[in-house]
């Protein structure tokens, strides 16, 4: 047998609804940048989860900070509860959207999370302002401006 089909694929209906349950928690990168060129953003918002500095050197254009150690009523009174709050953080191998995402959820909002952050928007050539999205990756580590600071 293979290692592939060494655990069998899961029944067509449960495999559908994982997979919709999945895309319930995360937005693409691809699908945000289309609504965002498309002036399609009445149902979303866009909030950046690391801290003010990483912020401030790189972000996607449109989105608000709020870093996930500081997402609690006081700092979200004013949120519209209709609309649907995209976290994001530097990368997948960050976890600050998810806090954030976790702390919003907690709060009553709905929440989804942009796959692979900052990073992979950047890497899929997709805007990114800032102070330092023209110069060298913070710590050689990303594309130009990313760090994960949380």
């Amino acid at each position: 047998m293979t290692n592939t089909l060494r655990f069998p694929a899961a029944d067509p209906a449960a495999a559908a609804a994982f997979f919709a349950a999945q895309l319930a928690f995360e937005a693409d990168p691809d699908d945000v940048v289309r609504d965002l060129e498309a002036g399609a953003t009445a149902g979303f918002r866009l909030v950046e989860t690391r801290g003010r500095a990483a912020f401030e050197r790189a972000r996607i254009p449109g989105a608000l900070n709020l870093p996930h150690w500081e997402v609690d009523g006081a700092t979200t009174a004013g949120w519209d509860r209709g609309l649907v709050y995209v976290c994001y953080c530097e990368s997948s191998m960050c976890n600050a959207a998810t806090k954030g995402a976790l702390r919003l959820s907690e709060l009553g909002f709905r929440v989804k999370r942009l796959s692979g952050g900052i990073a992979a928007w950047q890497a899929a050539g997709y805007p990114v302002e800032g102070d330092s999205v023209e110069g060298d990756s913070v710590e050689g580590t990303g594309p130009p401006g990313v760090a994960c600071a949380c």
